[in-house]
């Protein structure tokens, strides 16, 4: 091969790899965009569905606390049979057979119960607003799964690429080296390194190749369908803010994390209170009516009818609420622990994440720079070459520098992107709207407005 056709054929391929377009299906079929890919994953990624229905799980949490305000009602009904003689001496005997049976119905209402339910209420009302919050932070964790998917199918496609092309060229440098070999301009052992060169590129095709089929297996688990054609990916610039004290500033206020730990520490703070609601009196009213037949002569019957109101007054119950009370208090201490863990985790990954941001964007400067020397130098010792003032072995290694140059680019390109993406999860906005991602975006509250105040039915809102 000549060097121009050889650098020709390096100019075509690094323009794909530049345009980061990746083709991966047949022809005439429409580009997947990065959102578009991002929209697939929130509506058919299941770790994020399962979660939505944790949430849904938990809204009934409310009407089970509320169930506290309502009356009990429960029905009875009971029959039996009862056998009875009585000896009435000279008189003879008399003899009862009777079958006893009744209705009833009782009702209970708690009037006061120390304030167990309304603590009940609002404890079960915080952990539906935790959940929610887990919920966004779990479709933030998908979006950026996804993306991260999908920057890795163009990386690592176009790294396959690079590599395919190289074996070409060592091929071909092969081919050549062996004819001058033939006319005695080289020796056995220019040969030799040409085919050590060529086996080692044909090696790492075969892991460029490895590297993208576990690329395409994690998009299709993260997005739900196989990568077909991947258009472009572009930074989130447009979410990301001036400075990394503003991230960190953002990231506090704003990510769901902290937001759902704190919501944790509600819940554990009114669990101390149900809790301590054990010991205060229990005031109630308790009725029930009742229908009995045959109950001491055959054909009676008898309606009966009560209302009561009870006060209980716990006195002692052997320590097991004041064991409650102070476990419930050790809870909000750990629950409070881990709410500034967590905030502290947030700040870390956000530094990181910029960081990591800032290192791509400087790597991509060094690795175009990189790219023009390369080439530059490659040139040069083909041209040295070919005067013998350069061996087989500099121009591989040129060749091979040239490669890495490319593959780093590459590399940094992706890495750019998913920094960024990274750098708006740990704000803790990396969300389907912000993003203005093309679905139905999913809201808790519907299902929440749905359920909170049944009083009953068995089926779930969507006829489940």
């Amino acid at each position: 091969m000549s060097k121009k056709r050889s650098d020709n054929k390096y100019r075509m391929l690094f323009g794909v790899m530049a345009s980061a377009f990746v083709l991966l299906g047949a022809d005439g079929v429409s580009a997947e965009t990065l959102e578009s890919a991002l929209a697939r994953a929130y509506g058919n990624n299941p770790e994020l569905n399962a979660q939505r229905a944790s949430v849904r799980a938990t809204d009934e949490n409310v009407a089970r606390a509320k169930s506290g305000y309502r009356p009990r009602v429960n029905a009875s009904a009971d029959i039996g049979r009862s056998f009875s003689e009585y000896d009435r001496g000279a008189g003879g005997s008399n003899v009862n057979r009777l079958t006893p049976r009744g209705v009833g119905v009782e009702i209970e209402q708690s009037i006061f119960n120390g304030g167990r339910t309304l603590n009940a209420v609002r404890q079960a009302e915080s952990a539906v607003l935790g959940s929610r919050e887990t919920l966004t932070n779990t479709e933030q964790n998908t979006l950026f799964d996804a993306a991260t998917a999908y920057m890795n199918v163009l990386r690592d496609t176009a790294i396959l690429d690079l590599q395919r092309n190289n074996v070409e060229v060592i091929d071909e440098q092969l081919r050549q080296t062996q004819d001058r070999f033939n006319v005695g301009e080289v020796t056995r052992t220019d040969v030799a390194q040409a085919e050590a060169r060529l086996a080692a590129s044909r090696s790492q095709a075969s892991l460029a190749e490895a590297n993208l089929r576990t690329s395409i297996a994690q998009y299709r688990q993260v997005v739900g369908v196989e990568p077909r054609q991947l258009a472009p990916g572009r930074p989130l610039d447009r979410l990301l803010p001036r400075s990394l004290e503003a991230a960190i500033r953002i990231a506090i206020e704003s990510h769901p994390a902290i937001k759902a730990a704190l919501h944790s520490v509600d819940v554990a703070e009114l669990q101390v209170k149900i809790e301590q609601g054990a010991l205060a009196p229990q005031v109630g009213v308790a009725g029930s009516v009742q229908q009995r037949y045959d109950n001491q002569i055959s054909g009676d019957n008898a309606l009966s009818a009560s209302i009561t109101a009870r006060l209980t007054v716990p006195i002692y119950d052997g320590g097991a609420a004041y064991a409650s009370t102070r476990q419930a208090k050790e809870t909000v201490g750990q629950r409070q622990l881990e709410a500034d863990s967590i905030r502290d985790q947030v700040r870390a990954a956000t530094a990181s994440a910029w960081g990591q941001l800032e290192a791509a964007r400087a790597q991509i400067a060094a690795a175009q720079a990189q790219i023009d020397a390369a080439e530059t130098a490659l040139s040069g010792v083909r041209e040295e070459a070919r005067v013998g003032q350069r061996t087989t072995l500099d121009v591989l290694n040129a060749q091979q520098e040239l490669l890495s140059a490319r593959v780093n680019l590459i590399q940094a390109q992706r890495d750019r992107v998913v920094a960024s993406y990274a750098v708006v999860q740990a704000m803790g906005r990396l969300t389907s709207r912000a993003l203005g991602l093309a679905v139905n975006h999913y809201s808790p509250t519907i299902h929440y407005e749905q359920v909170k105040d049944l009083w009953g039915g068995l089926l779930t809102p969507d006829g489940r």
